[in-house]
């Protein structure tokens, strides 16, 4: 997997993002976003993923955009993933934005390497996932999460649940006494990727690392 680093890359605190071409984008509007946002030094390491829906999915799922179904290789991934994680002085936090975001709250299912995840409108859609919640415990105590106000407001079936699935994932990390919030965006799911993920490692890393969150 090709990687890129963006802010102090000796900085004890990492964070790591699955992206595609379109988050390299906006890649360094993002970094500069969580300077922006909080007082803690960072270094952002960007992952790229081949295969979005195969590389990012927890399992096999049918396609609901499209005809590209989903291929179940989060598992692969993430052996992947963790072989950037492995010096024990640092902390490491993971997130990411669609099906980036649903892998970085599946992941922390799987092991406990992560101490917070920033979730930026997951894919919490993908059939099977909130009862995967319901039956697993999570390996983290702190997650953000977000959507966007007008995600649930489309017209495929599958997509549309996102706003329940989403309310529902909250509830089940707090009764988890998990620390979470759900934070509201305006706009669609295709506004401002880069801000949203960038206000979720943010709002991750103040509370994980003791750094402030603010909009000023």
């Amino acid at each position: 997997m090709r990687t890129m680093t963006y802010g102090n890359s000796a900085s004890s605190l990492v964070l790591i993002q699955m992206v595609d071409d379109h988050d390299l984008e906006g890649i360094e509007n993002e970094a500069a976003e969580i300077k922006r946002l909080t007082d803690t030094d960072f270094c952002l390491t960007a992952i790229k993923v081949e295969n979005w829906n195969t590389d990012l999915s927890p399992w096999e799922a049918p396609a609901v955009f499209g005809k590209e179904a989903f291929g179940g290789g989060a598992g692969e991934t993430l052996k992947e993933v963790l072989k950037y994680c492995t010096d024990r002085d640092k902390t490491y936090l993971i997130g990411g934005y669609s099906l980036a975001g649903l892998f970085a709250l599946w992941a922390a299912y799987q092991t406990d390497v992560f101490r917070g995840v920033a979730a930026a409108s997951p894919s919490v859609w993908f059939p099977g996932f909130t009862d995967y919640m319901k039956e697993n415990p999570i390996h983290t105590g702190t997650v953000y999460l977000s959507l966007g106000d007008r995600e649930e407001k489309t017209r495929n079936p599958v997509m549309s649940t996102v706003g329940c699935r989403i309310r529902e994932a909250h509830e089940l990390l707090k009764e988890q006494g998990v620390n979470t919030v759900l934070e509201w965006n305006e706009g669609n799911h295709f506004r401002d990727a880069d801000i949203r993920t960038a206000k979720a490692f943010a709002w991750t890393i103040g509370e994980c690392n003791g750094g402030s969150y603010g909009q000023a």
